[in-house]
């Protein structure tokens, strides 16, 4: 059967991308701190509880799941971001961005595109917005994410001749707790955020293309731009 491997999946917008793999007929190991608020459930979905700043332990791991399973799709979604004015932040914020939001997609898919380029697989990756523009008081987080997009579009460069499909995803604004450690949050008007669902309708979208068309990125924007300050 198909595999894939999905970070940040015990909700929003991993559980939701998990959702629509299933469909495709994919077994998913969903990778995550804490799945005990999941309420999704099926056999094909496959929680596994990892802190990925481990990236030792998160490589055992990999090579466990790669001993039984054709890896065929990776999706680089977890992420974590601390807001406000970059002197405000500590060594130890800036090093978890990092690590989550850079590091951990390039030592996966590493680890992983021997597998991917044998079953021309995909590599996608849920960057930000904010990778594409000037982000003030986002200053660390938007460069971890512009690292993420120019590993994207270079990886591509490098493996698409070995059938390797790669993928960028730049949400705005999502309605998920991702800015729980933000001084805001997006607006309650349904016009001014995108939601987890909308995000893994694009990953529908990318999967539904016939083999030899690759879309690398897609951009969703909200209608509006508007934010709420808690």
């Amino acid at each position: 059967m198909k595999t894939a491997i999905v970070t940040g999946a015990s909700s929003g917008i991993g559980l939701e991308i998990s959702k629509v793999l299933i469909n495709h007929g994919y077994k998913v190991y969903g990778f995550g701190r804490d799945f005990s608020k999941t309420n999704y459930q099926n056999e094909l979905f496959i929680p596994i509880i990892c802190d990925l700043m481990d990236i030792n332990k998160l490589c055992e791991i990999i090579k466990e799941i790669r001993k039984s399973n054709e890896i065929h799709i990776l999706v680089n979604n977890a992420g974590i971001g601390y807001f406000g004015p970059h002197e405000e932040l500590n060594p130890k914020k800036i090093h978890e961005m990092v690590i989550t939001n850079l590091e951990v997609p390039l030592v996966l898919t590493q680890q992983l595109l021997r597998d991917l380029k044998k079953n021309k697989g995909f590599v996608i990756n849920i960057s930000s917005i904010t990778a594409k523009k000037s982000s003030t008081y986002g200053c660390a987080y938007s460069a971890t994410k512009a690292g993420l997009t120019h590993f994207a579009n270079s990886l591509f460069d490098e493996t698409r001749k070995y059938g390797v499909k790669v993928v960028t995803i730049h949400p705005d604004i999502t309605k998920t707790n991702f800015y729980r450690n933000a001084n805001f949050k997006e607006s309650n008007e349904e016009d001014t955020y995108i939601t987890p669902e909308e995000v893994a309708n694009a990953i529908n979208f990318v999967l539904m293309q016939r083999e030899g068309i690759v879309i690398n990125e897609i951009t969703l924007k909200p209608q509006k731009h508007k934010i709420d300050r808690k």
